[in-house]
């Protein structure tokens, strides 16, 4: 979503020229700017500008209640001011008050129609709703009216790509912005889609963890195109994992310093299904793609797990995903009713958030809480491996079991769901035979959870051939 920045006028008070300050100090990151703005409003107390701005940086500070009061003033003060709709109905958006974003956001589109950022918010509302032919609509005006708009192009890649509309869905997510700071890094050119017969290329680092795990089986769609060596850049703990790929010659762990090796070209790995033209249909989905380094298989094997269908969980992701609140289970007591499954025994491989809550399960909820002991994707990997099956959110580990071939059963809200997971199915083409998706409905959690301790009372009983 698009948020509008005041423009500052030429100064003609010593209020403007506080405000004025105050926005040269915003664009700068300086954290006094608020100061300079607060001093302009106390001279002149309806200058529009000043509590616009005032708004945006308590949105960017994520402190919403102030953002919204600031931003309501503004709208009074200036109610021909398309920013102020503007900033406001994104902040709308990411409360989930959709019927006021609504109202807003429509404000803004009538107050600038031939504004490409009020076409783009008024899209990601629609998309919220699911109404995703409406957002395709909004995104496709936007991109008319400004060729190119980035946030209209890159909010339309995921509605095609949940679609499985992969030609132009590739393409529009080329207009993400995350990867520009390692192609400032990186001397060599990026991959264009040139011939790469007898070429060394890099696979960059973007994104998260699934991310990567997800992507890094197209080393080997680069070498059936003729690559000589293929390197892949990676966060630390996926390094010793990702040595087991048969198609990398060198594995890069990004820590500090960029490394200084010489490759002919590097490509962005979310813009590996693009240059190599995948669709639907011809998802590189050979499983397993990726194994547990032996040293890890041998020290977890020496570990003695509970006896009966091992069942691992994850059930919070990264708290600092933008879509976590959603994604991540508020509780590990809201899984209750899976430990009702006779011959089911729970292994917690919970890390970071979540991890203190394994330790100390709700009364009755027998489980062996081992995330603390993974030290990396490797060891992971090992523990997966002596599971039969594994329960979780959307999150690494999610790629990392698909990637492993191992069963796995994936909880997936209702809320701006991943693209990946596409819309509506039961199963991922990313991962076939592997992942089975679990889809949250407009009720929450429980019904899903009960869908879920269901089937899981099926696996069991097929696991002890009953």
């Amino acid at each position: 979503m698009d948020e509008m920045q005041a423009q500052p006028a030429q100064p003609c008070s010593d209020a403007e020229v506080l405000f004025l300050e105050g926005c040269r100090r915003m664009e700068d990151g300086d954290g006094e700017a608020e100061g300079y703005f607060r001093k302009a409003l106390a001279l002149a107390p309806d200058l529009a500008e000043a509590w616009i701005n005032l708004g945006l940086l308590f949105d960017q500070r994520g402190e919403p209640e102030a953002a919204e009061t600031c931003y309501r003033r503004a709208m009074e003060l200036a109610p021909g001011c398309a920013e102020v709709p503007l900033n406001l109905g994104g902040l709308l958006i990411n409360a989930k008050r959709f019927a006021e974003a609504g109202e807003i956001c429509q404000k803004a589109v009538a107050l600038a129609p031939a504004s490409a950022p009020a076409w783009t918010n008024l899209g990601v509302l629609k998309a919220c709703l699911h109404l995703e032919e409406d957002a395709e609509s909004c995104y496709r005006t936007a991109l008319a009216l400004e060729a190119g708009h980035p946030e209209a192009l890159f909010n339309l890649s995921y509605i095609l790509l949940r679609q499985g509309r992969f030609a132009e869905g590739w393409s529009c997510l080329e207009a993400r912005p995350w990867y520009q700071a390692l192609a400032a890094r990186l001397p060599f050119p990026r991959w264009q889609g040139e011939d790469i017969h007898g070429r060394a290329i890099l696979i960059g680092i973007e994104a998260g963890h699934g991310d990567m795990i997800q992507l890094c089986r197209y080393a080997t769609e680069l070498k059936v195109r003729g690559a000589k060596r293929v390197g892949l850049l990676c966060h630390p703990g996926l390094k010793a994992l990702f040595a087991t790929l048969t198609d990398v010659d060198a594995v890069i762990p990004v820590a500090g310093q960029m490394p200084d090796l010489s490759w002919d070209f590097w490509v962005p790995p979310l813009s590996l299904p693009y240059r190599c033209e995948t669709r639907l249909e011809t998802i590189p989905a050979h499983l397993p793609y990726l194994a547990a380094p032996a040293d890890r298989v041998e020290k977890w094997a020496a570990l003695a797990l509970p006896e009966g269908v091992r069942v691992g969980l994850v059930w919070r992701g990264n708290p600092k995903f933008e879509n976590d609140a959603d994604r991540s289970l508020p509780s590990l007591g809201l899984l209750a009713p899976l430990w009702s499954v006779p011959g089911a025994r729970f292994i917690s491989l919970q890390k970071g958030a979540g991890e203190d809550e394994a330790r100390r399960p709700p009364e009755g909820l027998a489980l062996l809480a081992l995330g603390g002991e993974l030290d990396d994707f490797a060891d992971t990997a090992a523990l997966i491996e002596r599971l039969d099956l594994l329960i979780c959110v959307d999150t690494a580990v999610a790629h990392l079991a698909g990637a492993l071939g191992k069963p796995c059963w994936v909880l997936l809200p209702d809320h701006r769901t991943d693209w990946r997971w596409l819309t509506g199915r039961s199963d991922s083409p990313w991962y076939p035979g592997a992942l089975r998706l679990f889809r949250q409905t407009e009720t929450g959690w429980e019904a899903v959870i009960a869908e879920v301790a269901t089937a899981l009372e099926a696996f069991v009983g097929d696991a002890r051939g009953c």
